[in-house]
Parts: structure tokens; C-alpha cells; sequence
């Protein structure tokens, strides 16, 4: 460490701007059972929550541009440069939720202006996740890559989880009707000031020593047509491994709130509170996982999420659909978020590990958010429209195709921790 005196520091700052940048992300699904009547009223419940989900999955649409422009920026003018432009954005998109008037005030100006912030905050978060995967990785020891990196996660929840319990410290402070009327605007405005301080921490952050080694190199400069044609196994590699990856994370997670409240029948309430204690356990899991990666090496975490999500899917979410104690769905819900650790902890530091410097934030990015948009985005829309056409277990086999391509990919692919291309240490 006493070569790296930055390096702890470095990945604080790094993690906090995860942190905020997941929790304004987050803070639209964890608020959206209160303010989808606000954008899109109808008499209809599950119609509002798809409306709002299809917005969701909007922000995921634009994920890949975002992935692609912030990292082909964040491989030719810095890492540091990245993490700052995508904070900002992310920035304005949470104000401008926090302050836009409903639809009953201003018709569709409301769900358009909804939908306008939500694509920035989609671009903030394309980027951000190559830049902040990019940059934790490069800045961790050779030694305990998959430790620090796993803290790319940790913080992604984290902002999740502070999402959620802001939600559960409001329902208990105001009656239904205020967060229905004013109390969803309140996590947004936090939101947006939380970035401000994240962007002046960024200003801060040292560049890594891989960006400086690759500006002397006078490699090809990065871009979607140097990555595929030079690297075309790896991108097609990080779609693959990630598919059933995000897709279960976000089945497991972003939709299982509406799924406890909207199938199995636990008020919204209570439906928060399974979920914030279960993204605890899943949060607090993270670094052991990235760290036993250190020691067996990536592969046999990939594969052993592969087989147990393949196993445990379907049975599981038949389980949830008639369970009456919340504590045996907490177990199930934490069950399958631990499996879903061999996936999540190590993702970043497996895709990082696979490009070469000069062209590595945007080899993360672009193919991880062309997935993410894919599979995970449009999880909760498809799970929802199923349900409305009556076939809900549809998404159940959904998700398990997905896990088992992705098993055969990990089972196909080297252990990146044993052929890094992070050559620094």
C-alpha cells in the first residue's frame, strides 16, 4: 500500500459517486408504487406500474449510448474525466424529477419531462459503469483485485438499499396520501444534492497508472469499431456473461418488490422492508465473494452462480407466490441474492480484466449496458405484462433460459484473474 498512497483513497471516492449515482438510479423503481399515478393516472393499478416500467426500461435503452460515448471519453481523456461528467448527469436528471408537475398540472408534458430526465440519468449510468469498474480495478493490487472491485457492487447496492430504507423512514413519517401527493418528490431533490458533493469529491480523484501507460503507448484511440474488430471474442463475451447475470439481479431485486406486493399479497410495506433486509445481507456478502475470488480465482464463482440460479429460479419464485410469513420470504429473497453473489461481485474486475488499457472503459461499458439494456431493463416490464396476460411463471423460465446460456459461456470462458490484461500493479 505505502507504493499506492492513494490507491484507499482513490477507491472511497470512486465507490461514494457509485453510491449516489445507483441510489438517484434506484430511488425512480423504489418510488415509482407512489408517483405512477402522478405521470400516468388510470383506474387501472398494474397499467400505471407498467407505464412507469416501461419508462424504467427507457433508461436502460439509452444505457448502451451512454456506455459507448462515456467510454470512449473516459479511455481517451481519463477515468477521473468519466466518473465526472457522468455524476453530472446524473445530477440533472434527479432535479428535474424532483421538480416536474404532474400530469394533472400540465398533461403530457409531465411524463415527457419524466422521460427526458430519465435518458440522462441512463447516460450518466451507461458510463458510469465502465468508468467506476474501470477505475477500481486498475487502482486495486494485483493481490486483491476481485476484494476492492467487489466494492463496485457493494456501493451499487448500497445506493439501492438507501433508496429503499429513505422509502421505508417515509412511510412511517407520512400517511399514504402525502407521498402519493408530495412525499415520492422528496428522495429526488436528496438525490441531486448528494451529487454535488460526489462531483466536487470527484475533481479530486488521482488518474490511474494504467490511463497514464496507455497515453505513451500510441495504441489505436478507443471506439465501437477498434473494440469489435480488435477485440470482437471479449465484447461478445462480456454480453454474454452478463445476460443471465443482470437479468436474475434485477429479478431478484428491482422486481421482487412489486412481485411480494402485487402477487404474493404483502402490503407495500412490508414488501420494502423483506427487500431492505435481504439487499442488506446480499450488500454485506459482496466483499467475501470478490475475495474468495482472489483465492480459487473468477471462474468457479461464475459457474457456481450458473448452477445454483439455474436450479433454484423457478422453485423459488413459485414459492413466493403463496408465502404468508414475511421472514420465509425474506429467506428465500436473500437465498437467491447469495446466489446471485458469484455473479454480481466480481462482474466488474472479470470485464475489466479482459481488455487492454487503451480501449478498457469502453470494452466494460458498451457490451455490459447493450446487455444490461436487453435482459435487465426490460426485466420488470416483461415480468408485468406477463403477469397482465395471465401467464406470470412465463418470466420464471425466462430468467432460468438466461442463467443456463450464461453457465455455458462461464463454463467455455478462461479465469480472467489468471490472464489478466491489467498489467499494473
Amino acid at each position: 500500500m505505502s507504493a499506492h498512497p492513494h490507491r484507499l483513497r482513490s477507491i472511497i471516492g470512486g465507490s461514494a459517486g457509485n453510491l449516489v449515482e445507483w441510489y438517484d438510479w434506484y430511488a425512480y423503481s423504489a418510488f415509482a408504487l407512489y408517483f405512477a399515478s402522478a405521470f400516468f393516472p388510470s383506474d387501472n393499478r398494474t397499467l400505471e406500474l407498467l407505464n412507469t416500467a416501461l419508462v424504467f426500461a427507457l433508461g436502460f435503452l439509452v444505457r448502451p449510448i451512454g456506455g459507448w460515448l462515456m467510454g470512449v471519453y473516459s479511455d481517451r481523456h481519463g477515468r477521473k474525466a468519466g466518473l465526472t461528467l457522468s455524476v453530472t448527469l446524473m445530477c440533472a436528471g434527479s432535479i428535474a424529477i424532483a421538480v416536474t408537475p404532474t400530469y394533472a398540472e400540465i398533461g403530457l408534458a409531465a411524463p415527457a419531462i419524466l422521460m427526458v430526465a430519465r435518458m440522462a440519468q441512463g447516460l450518466s449510468l451507461g458510463g458510469e459503469y465502465g468508468a467506476s469498474a474501470t477505475y477500481m480495478s486498475e487502482m486495486a493490487g494485483r493481490k486483491h483485485r476481485g476484494f476492492w472491485s467487489s466494492f463496485q457492487y457493494v456501493t451499487l447496492i448500497g445506493g439501492q438499499l438507501t433508496a429503499l430504507a429513505l422509502l421505508v423512514l417515509l412511510q412511517s413519517l407520512l400517511t399514504g396520501a402525502q407521498m402519493d401527493a408530495w412525499g415520492w418528490r422528496i428522495p429526488f431533490a436528496i438525490g441531486g444534492a448528494l451529487a454535488v458533493v460526489v462531483f466536487w469529491l470527484r475533481r479530486r480523484l488521482v488518474e490511474t497508472e494504467s490511463f497514464r501507460n496507455a497515453q505513451t503507448e500510441g495504441r489505436p484511440r478507443s471506439g465501437a469499431l477498434v473494440l469489435f474488430r480488435e477485440h470482437p471474442r471479449e465484447a461478445l463475451t462480456v454480453m454474454a456473461l452478463t445476460a443471465g447475470g443482470t437479468l436474475a439481479f434485477y429479478a431478484y431485486s428491482i422486481y421482487m418488490q412489486k412481485f411480494l406486493a402485487n402477487t404474493s399479497g404483502f402490503s407495500r410495506e412490508t414488501a420494502s422492508a423483506i427487500m431492505t433486509a435481504a439487499l442488506f445481507v446480499f450488500m454485506a456478502v459482496q466483499p467475501l465473494a470478490g475475495a474468495l475470488s482472489d483465492r480459487i480465482g473468477r471462474k468457479p464463482l461464475l459457474v457456481g452462480f450458473g448452477v445454483f440460479g439455474v436450479a433454484a429460479t423457478w422453485p423459488a419464485f413459485v414459492f413466493l407466490e403463496t408465502v404468508q410469513s414475511p421472514w420465509m420470504a425474506f429467506a428465500v429473497v436473500a437465498g437467491l441474492l447469495l446466489i446471485n453473489s458469484g455473479y454480481s461481485a466480481i462482474s466488474g474486475v472479470v470485464k475489466a480484466e479482459m481488455f487492454p488499457a487503451h480501449i478498457r472503459a469502453l470494452g466494460v461499458a458498451f457490451p455490459y449496458a447493450l446487455a444490461n439494456a436487453l435482459f435487465g431493463g426490460t426485466a420488470e416490464a416483461l415480468a408485468l405484462w406477463l403477469k397482465d396476460m395471465g401467464w406470470e411463471r412465463g418470466f420464471y423460465a425466462y430468467v432460468t433460459a438466461m442463467i443456463g446460456l450464461s453457465l455455458i459461456v462461464y463454463l467455455r470462458m478462461r479465469d480472467t484473474r489468471d490472464h489478466s490484461r491489467i498489467t499494473e500493479d
